[in-house]
């Protein structure tokens, strides 16, 4: 077709009425399935996006997590509720349990026909992307879990830049065996921090050492399990960089159960900077991500968005850095025993 599909004719090429189409776009519970997936089908087919002006909002702001339990979500609330505060919005919270969001999640928010979304280290397949698009309701990641694609408006930070700077600064007090307890793999952040740390020692023409390196999950409990797989090594670490704060704080549970004393016998750098990190014992030394800056500004830009303001660019990256404490200090020097009298 040269011009786009109206409502009626999609309904026609359905085989159903207009109302049923209507319910679909609305995300309404009493289509039947099938029906659904048709014409869900045709309006993808025939690019259908309903005008700006057709749509009646709701004040409110759609976050989703993949997870919602610890103090970095805290963080990102903080940040959300900073932005929606001033535009006179309230915020529908959920959580997809460690998957991307579902068609019933996708349903729930064409009914309430929110301003905008927000989604937090969230993979949004293609479908319901595109859903949300003929619907005309905008969307935002934060931190992205995998790649969104160009065309995807996200938020994020730099985290190459972090595990070098994290890792970087372990080599400059004098460590050479540094270990690494990095995040999920699938996770686009994790990668980037594990690619700094490794980009970091070879700029010091240190080798890598997958010995040293384990994949957490970003959890206190993953820390202070593959802390201890690290520790028990014959020639463990003097240091590790651990992917986050919570991971951080495991280790040092780990290190508590060994008899092993921070940063005297073991060095710690985290990444996140929570609230926790300065109150923990000794102070963490962590590398910052502006995570409630993060939170705002998706949701300023998700809500331009909304406002038909096109921004100049699609991905935002806020800058990481160093935040130095005491749990790292150069390597304690061996003692090498008594000389034998010759």
């Amino acid at each position: 077709m040269t011009r786009a599909a109206t409502l009626a004719e999609i309904a026609q090429e359905a085989g159903v009425s207009a109302p049923t189409v209507s319910k679909v776009l609305n995300g309404r519970a009493d289509v039947a399935p099938a029906t659904r997936e048709r014409v869900e089908e045709l309006l993808q087919r025939h690019g259908y996006r309903r005008r700006r002006g057709n749509r009646q909002t709701s004040p409110l702001l759609e976050l989703v997590f993949h997870e919602l339990e610890s103090a970095w979500a805290v963080e990102v609330i903080r940040g959300v509720e900073n932005a929606v505060r001033e535009e006179g919005l309230s915020i529908v919270l959920s959580e997809s349990a460690g998957h991307g969001p579902g068609q019933s999640w996708v349903d729930g928010v064409l009914a309430r026909r929110p301003t905008g979304v927000v989604l937090v280290l969230s993979d949004l397949d293609r479908s319901l992307r595109e859903q949300l698009t003929r619907r005309d309701i905008p969307f935002v990641v934060m931190d992205p879990a995998g790649d969104p694609g160009q065309e995807v408006p996200a938020v994020g930070t730099t985290n190459w830049d972090g595990g070098l700077a994290a890792t970087r600064h372990l080599l400059d007090l004098g460590h050479r065996r540094i270990g690494l307890i990095g995040g999920p793999a699938r996770m686009m952040c994790s990668r980037a921090r594990a690619d700094g740390y490794r980009a970091a020692l070879d700029m010091a023409g240190i080798a890598y050492d997958p010995e040293l390196v384990r994949e957490g999950d970003f959890h206190h409990e993953s820390g202070r399990l593959l802390g201890l797989e690290l520790l028990g090594l014959p020639d463990r670490p003097t240091a590790v960089f651990a992917g986050n704060d919570l991971q951080a704080l495991g280790l040092y549970e780990a290190a508590r159960e060994l008899g092993l004393r921070i940063p005297e016998d073991l060095s710690v750098v985290g990444f996140d900077d929570l609230p926790l990190a300065r109150w923990v014992g000794p102070p963490l030394t962590t590398v910052r991500q502006p995570l409630t800056e993060m939170a705002e500004t998706a949701t300023h830009l998700v809500i331009d968005l909304a406002r038909g303001v096109r921004p100049g660019t699609l991905r935002v990256d806020l800058a990481t850095s160093l935040v130095e404490r005491s749990s790292t200090a150069p390597p304690r020097t061996v003692d090498p025993g008594p000389v034998a009298d010759s």
